[in-house]
Protein backbone atom coordinates (compact mmCIF):
# COMPACT_ATOMS: atom_id res chain seq x y z
CA UNK A 1 0.00 0.00 0.00
CA UNK A 2 1.29 3.39 -0.97
CA UNK A 3 0.94 5.74 2.04
CA UNK A 4 1.79 8.81 -0.01
CA UNK A 5 -0.78 8.15 -2.72
CA UNK A 6 -3.88 10.14 -3.48
CA UNK A 7 -6.28 7.39 -2.38
CA UNK A 8 -4.67 7.22 1.08
CA UNK A 9 -4.80 11.00 1.54
CA UNK A 10 -8.44 11.09 0.43
CA UNK A 11 -9.27 8.20 2.79
CA UNK A 12 -7.72 10.09 5.73
CA UNK A 13 -9.70 13.22 4.84
CA UNK A 14 -12.94 11.22 4.49
CA UNK A 15 -12.39 9.49 7.84
CA UNK A 16 -11.72 12.79 9.61
CA UNK A 17 -14.82 14.44 8.17
CA UNK A 18 -16.90 11.35 9.00
CA UNK A 19 -15.62 11.35 12.59
CA UNK A 20 -16.36 15.05 12.96
CA UNK A 21 -19.89 14.55 11.61
CA UNK A 22 -20.48 11.61 13.97
CA UNK A 23 -19.32 13.47 17.07
CA UNK A 24 -21.39 16.53 16.11
CA UNK A 25 -24.46 14.33 15.63
CA UNK A 26 -23.96 12.65 19.03
CA UNK A 27 -23.47 16.01 20.79
CA UNK A 28 -26.58 17.48 19.14
CA UNK A 29 -28.64 14.38 19.91
CA UNK A 30 -27.80 14.53 23.62
CA UNK A 31 -28.30 18.29 23.99
CA UNK A 32 -24.70 19.44 24.27
CA UNK A 33 -23.78 22.75 22.65
CA UNK A 34 -22.44 22.39 19.12
CA UNK A 35 -19.92 24.66 17.42
CA UNK A 36 -21.06 26.56 14.36
CA UNK A 37 -19.00 27.48 11.29
CA UNK A 38 -17.35 30.48 12.97
CA UNK A 39 -16.30 28.74 16.17
CA UNK A 40 -19.24 29.96 18.27
CA UNK A 41 -21.54 27.60 20.12
CA UNK A 42 -25.12 26.82 19.23
CA UNK A 43 -27.28 25.63 22.11
CA UNK A 44 -30.27 23.37 21.79
CA UNK A 45 -33.46 25.42 21.85
CA UNK A 46 -36.73 24.27 23.34
CA UNK A 47 -39.80 26.20 22.18
CA UNK A 48 -41.65 25.44 25.42
CA UNK A 49 -38.70 26.24 27.72
CA UNK A 50 -40.04 29.64 28.85
CA UNK A 51 -43.46 28.15 29.59
CA UNK A 52 -41.89 25.29 31.55
CA UNK A 53 -39.75 27.71 33.55
CA UNK A 54 -42.81 29.82 34.40
CA UNK A 55 -44.77 26.74 35.53
CA UNK A 56 -41.88 25.48 37.64
CA UNK A 57 -41.45 28.91 39.22
CA UNK A 58 -45.14 29.01 40.15
CA UNK A 59 -44.97 25.47 41.56
CA UNK A 60 -41.86 26.38 43.53
CA UNK A 61 -43.55 29.42 45.09
CA UNK A 62 -46.63 27.36 45.95
CA UNK A 63 -44.56 24.62 47.56
CA UNK A 64 -42.48 27.14 49.50
CA UNK A 65 -45.70 28.59 50.93
CA UNK A 66 -46.89 25.12 51.91
CA UNK A 67 -43.58 24.35 53.60
CA UNK A 68 -43.71 27.56 55.64
CA UNK A 69 -47.28 26.81 56.76
CA UNK A 70 -46.29 23.27 57.73
CA UNK A 71 -43.30 24.59 59.67
CA UNK A 72 -45.61 26.89 61.62
CA UNK A 73 -47.96 24.01 62.39
CA UNK A 74 -45.07 21.80 63.51
CA UNK A 75 -43.82 24.58 65.80
CA UNK A 76 -47.27 24.78 67.41
CA UNK A 77 -47.40 21.00 67.81
CA UNK A 78 -43.93 20.96 69.35
CA UNK A 79 -44.95 23.70 71.78
CA UNK A 80 -48.06 21.74 72.74
CA UNK A 81 -46.13 18.49 73.15
CA UNK A 82 -43.42 20.04 75.32
CA UNK A 83 -45.65 22.04 77.64
CA UNK A 84 -45.21 20.96 81.25
CA UNK A 85 -47.61 20.49 84.10
CA UNK A 86 -51.34 20.95 84.05
CA UNK A 87 -51.70 22.19 80.51
CA UNK A 88 -50.46 18.89 79.10
CA UNK A 89 -52.87 16.96 81.30
CA UNK A 90 -55.73 19.28 80.32
CA UNK A 91 -54.87 18.82 76.68
CA UNK A 92 -54.84 15.03 77.07
CA UNK A 93 -58.25 15.19 78.76
CA UNK A 94 -59.63 17.36 75.97
CA UNK A 95 -58.29 14.96 73.33
CA UNK A 96 -59.83 12.00 75.19
CA UNK A 97 -63.19 13.79 75.40
CA UNK A 98 -63.11 14.44 71.68
CA UNK A 99 -62.72 10.73 70.95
Amino acid sequence: MNFGGTAFVLAIIALSIGGWMFTTWVRAKHGYPVENEWGGTVHRTDPDADRKIALLTDDNAKLAGQVSRLEERIAVLERIATEEGGKAAQLADQIDRLR
